[in-house]
């Protein structure tokens, strides 16, 4: 018995790249934060996390609320009452 497969397209569609496009600055407050935590971890064989170390942490971490904060805005249903 044989089965049939799903034709897969290798592009993403118009309404993928937009939905990437309205989400971007969340991905890349993301990886801000990513970038500071793999410090932190990078730190630790060299003495310790400084200072800086911390408040960048601390920063990326404000970065995603608010980038999130502002996605949940954008996307929130214009008839909801606050």
């Amino acid at each position: 018995m044989r089965k049939r497969l799903a034709l897969v397209t290798a592009e993403p569609t118009a309404a993928d790249l937009a939905a990437i496009e309205a989400e971007w600055p969340l991905i890349a407050a993301e990886l801000d934060l990513l970038d500071a935590e793999i410090r932190l971890i990078y730190a630790e064989d060299h003495g310790g996390p400084t200072v800086l170390d911390w408040r960048r942490l601390r920063r990326a971490e404000a970065g995603v609320t608010r980038a999130a904060a502002e996605l949940a805005d954008r996307t929130a249903d214009p008839r909801r009452v606050a």
